[in-house]
């Protein structure tokens, strides 16, 4: 299986550091070549010191979840012969603190909703067990220790 690879990049400028006070704002480039901009989460370190407009690394982890799982269901899904036009999710992560009194993911809670088209529709059960098995494939999930869970939005 391959390498899968993210270059950081943050520099001081002319902040003087030592005093804790220094931006977290960084930048992120994949071995796609896309860039992030990325930033410490302001509910963990105060602006200015955190830059809201910027990905914190807790929804970076959300969002790779989340699409991952996607990944997996629309691959899923077009295998089993069904035409799907959209996909959106509204994923949540929440923090707390774990058995050792750490900081940690403490779940992630997906909330995929998802439009087909075509003569084979499938049903919501169909729906259901195509999240079931894309959550049970999904290398993300199957990699963390938080809970993962997917709650399906109909519309």
């Amino acid at each position: 299986m391959g390498k899968h690879t993210a270059e950081l990049l943050w520099t001081r400028g002319d902040q003087p550091f030592t005093d804790n006070r220094y931006s977290r704002r960084h930048h992120v480039r994949f071995d796609g070549g896309v860039g992030l901009a990325m930033s410490s989460s302001p509910d963990v370190v105060p602006e200015p010191m955190s830059d809201a407009s910027a990905a914190d690394p807790e929804e970076a982890f959300v969002a790779a979840l989340a699409s991952c799982h996607m990944l997996w269901f629309l691959s899923l899904a077009a295998r089993s012969g069904f035409r799907v036009d959209s996909y959106r999710d509204a994923a949540v992560g929440s923090m707390g603190r774990d058995e050792r009194n750490r900081t940690v993911m403490r779940e992630v809670v997906l909330r995929p909703c998802v439009d087909f088209s075509g003569e084979a529709v499938p049903t919501r059960e169909q729906v259901l067990q195509l999240h079931h098995e894309a959550h049970e494939a999904c290398f993300l999930a199957n990699s963390v220790r938080c809970e993962v869970r997917c709650e399906p939005v109909f519309a």
